[in-house]
């Protein structure tokens, strides 16, 4: 048996001597191997493959060191290396084989391109033998040599700006207040100054600590503590007259109207490790700032700006040798946007406090001229950086500032009221002429509603007829309307009015719905439905489109943002001949009354010399009808009928006890003397 083994292992010994197995091949292996490292930036087991005298040169914390420091320094975001093998690998004088190579990259300064060839050596280690790297500094890159570094000059791009239709900023490239100390001129001994100096900025002593006594900080060098707004002149007043604070511009991204336009703007902030992962191969840098929310967010491919880069080899003596990339920068496009900041504001300063959503439409053109969601918060503050006390009464206010209301959808209450009646009519269901039999303050179909009663707040003189119902807003008739339209074609026209569908909007909106699956299935839903109760959200931009239809012949206007995709032509339209033109003219007529006869509901907001149109809503939102801790949303929402130029909408939540709707018909009105003259 022992002779059979030792024969077997002669004959694999004499072939490999016929057929040259495996010096040159194992060579070629152990490059295949240092280069699949390469490629994928695993720098500890690149160093493994170095040989011994490389080892000797450069440590593998070095390597790792150097090989990280210059890869993040020129953002490399793709690396290729590929082998060009000859026919056969030959030995020189030494035994060291020769492979040359090819590598490209993709970085900040641009494309880097090099050819270069790499020489490996058969080495004894660990008791056997094995092909190694003979590794240089021209390894990197071909004109690196011993004792020279890799340089980068960025040049910055400047991100898009964003205008409103006023030609007023929405988000802007400006400066903030850096606020820093200088080492040499300040006592770091002295805690009262430090504690001072923490409560004015809300951060640490020992965060200002940290920051000095890091190894690199030199007498002479400015440290960096926080970033302030540059609007914040009580701080900046109370830091300059401390010695040691020095206090700089930085430039940064500014959002002038703050909580005015927060959930419209949105916020930049620098890029995520997630983020810079997923979009390195777009070109984002760790420098990179991204939109996060808003605008920012949804036009971030338009208003990103990509920054320029030179790349280059500086000798012993700190002399630029040799450029190896550069890359000028792009600067973002501005983005126009249809928003009158003069509107914008006026809403959200009536809030006060109050917590609800306004919106305001060209009702002809479906330009947006404001979205206002209140409370809010400030994006400068997350541009600055958030301290976790400011996030977390953000995020722990019971009035939800954080929490989008224009995006969000509402029970609409009355404000349905117009919708039903465009049905009604639309399908014969409705006889705008003809008078209820309505009684009382309470009413229901039949026995089989068991206790449950559709209510209405007022007992009026006049027939129960639609003009009257909408004048006074009358449940019970819009009730009894929904039931002689039935559930399917309840169903059906809602569709046609886009209630159900996502609504084209650059900003997205929740989908507006008359149930969680769109569907009544029983006639109390079919009855509450009707008045805008029931299972129903709507999205208030949502309900605002559909009531250009009242003032556009039963089209419903497609709502836009964006001023540099303005049509020069006729305005698009979302829903095309949703009802006819007459019975656009009569609800426009009834919904005209509402406000301008004394007994309608929206009569407060009657303006002599502005004719308005509009409707009331007050939303109950309690868990049943017996439910007495419930609250109440109010709505108004209103359009000029001479010329119509202006529709806005306005919601104010938990209204209960202060009037419910009337609290908000006034506010409207005053938007319309502002802004409609």
């Amino acid at each position: 048996m022992k002779k059979k083994i030792l024969l077997s292992l002669l004959l694999i010994s004499v072939l490999m001597l016929v057929f040259g197995c495996s010096n040159t091949n194992t060579a070629k292996d152990s490059f295949d191997k240092y280069v699949k490292a390469w490629s994928k930036s695993d720098f500890k087991n690149m160093y493994s493959y170095l040989s011994l005298d490389s080892k000797k040169n450069i440590t593998e914390k070095d390597f790792i060191e150097k090989y990280k420091n210059i890869y993040d320094g020129i953002d490399l975001s793709k690396i290729s290396v590929t082998p060009e093998y000859p026919k056969s690998l030959k030995k020189d004088g030494n035994g060291n084989v020769s492979i040359p190579f090819k590598v490209s990259m993709n970085t900040s300064g641009g494309a880097i391109n090099f050819e270069d060839t790499a020489y490996l050596k058969q080495e004894e280690i660990n008791n056997s033998k094995a092909w190694t790297i003979v590794w240089s500094n021209k390894m990197i890159f071909p004109d690196l040599g011993d004792g020279e570094k890799v340089r980068v000059d960025k040049k910055l791009g400047n991100r898009g700006e964003i205008r409103s239709e006023n030609s007023s900023y929405l988000a802007k490239n400006g400066f903030v207040a850096q606020i820093g100390i200088i080492s040499g001129k300040f006592n770091a001994n002295d805690s009262n100054t430090k504690n001072n100096i923490a409560q004015i900025l809300n951060v640490t002593s020992d965060s200002i600590d940290k920051k000095l006594s890091a190894s690199y900080v030199k007498p002479d060098m400015f440290v960096p503590i926080d970033t302030i707004s540059k609007d914040d002149s009580a701080k900046i007043s109370a830091l300059s007259q401390i010695s040691g604070i020095m206090i700089q511009d930085k430039a940064a991204r500014v959002y002038p109207l703050k909580e005015k336009a927060a959930f419209l703007t949105g916020y930049v902030q620098p890029i995520s490790a997630e983020e810079l992962t997923n979009l390195k191969s777009k070109g984002y840098t760790q420098d990179d700032v991204i939109g996060k929310s808003g605008l920012e967010k949804i036009y971030e491919n338009q208003l990103r700006a990509e920054d320029g880069a030179e790349i280059y080899i500086v000798d012993k003596n700190g002399n630029k040798k040799k450029t190896l990339a550069k890359k000028d920068p792009k600067n973002g496009t501005d983005l126009n946007i249809t928003i009158n900041t003069d509107i914008q504001s006026a809403l959200y300063d009536q809030y006060k406090g109050d917590s609800g959503t306004s919106i305001a439409m060209q009702p002809k053109t479906g330009e947006v001229l404001a979205l206002v969601s209140s409370p809010a918060y400030d994006p400068n503050d997350f541009v600055l950086g958030m301290s976790s006390d400011k996030w977390n009464s953000l995020n722990n206010d019971p009035k939800k500032p954080l929490l989008n209301r224009f995006e969000s959808a509402f029970a609409p209450g009355s404000t349905f009221k117009p919708i039903t009646a465009a049905v009604g009519l639309k399908t014969n269901k409705l006889d705008p002429n003809a008078a209820k039999n309505i009684s009382g303050l309470k009413w229901q179909r039949d026995s089989s509603w068991g206790g449950y009663f559709v209510t209405r707040t007022e007992q009026y003189s006049e027939p129960s007829n639609l003009l009257n119902a909408l004048v006074h807003s009358d449940n019970i008739y819009f009730a009894q309307a929904a039931l002689n339209i039935g559930k399917d074609t309840f169903v059906s026209e809602a569709k046609n009015f886009g209630i159900g569908e996502k609504i084209p909007f650059e900003y997205g909106m929740t989908t507006s719905k008359l149930s969680k699956d769109n569907t009544i299935n029983t006639d109390i839903q079919l009855a509450d439905s009707g008045y805008g109760q029931g299972e129903m959200l709507i999205n208030p931009l949502q309900l605002t489109s559909i009531y250009t239809s009242f003032v556009n012949g039963g089209n419903i206007i497609n709502p836009y943002l964006n001023a540099d995709k303005k049509s020069s032509s006729q305005s698009k339209i979302w829903k095309s001949n949703v009802f006819s033109q007459d019975i656009s003219n009569t609800i426009l007529n009834d919904l005209s009354q509402v406000v301008s006869n004394p007994e309608g509901t929206g009569h407060g907001a009657y303006i002599p010399n502005i004719p308005l149109a509009g409707k009331t809503g007050t939303a109950e939102i309690k868990a049943n009808q017996n439910d007495t801790n419930g609250t109440e949303n109010g709505w108004f929402i209103a359009v000029n009928t001479n010329n119509p130029k202006l529709l806005v909408l306005e919601m104010y939540e938990d209204v209960k006890n202060r009037g419910g709707s009337h609290y908000v018909v006034p506010k409207v009105k005053d938007i319309f003397q502002q802004f409609c003259k």
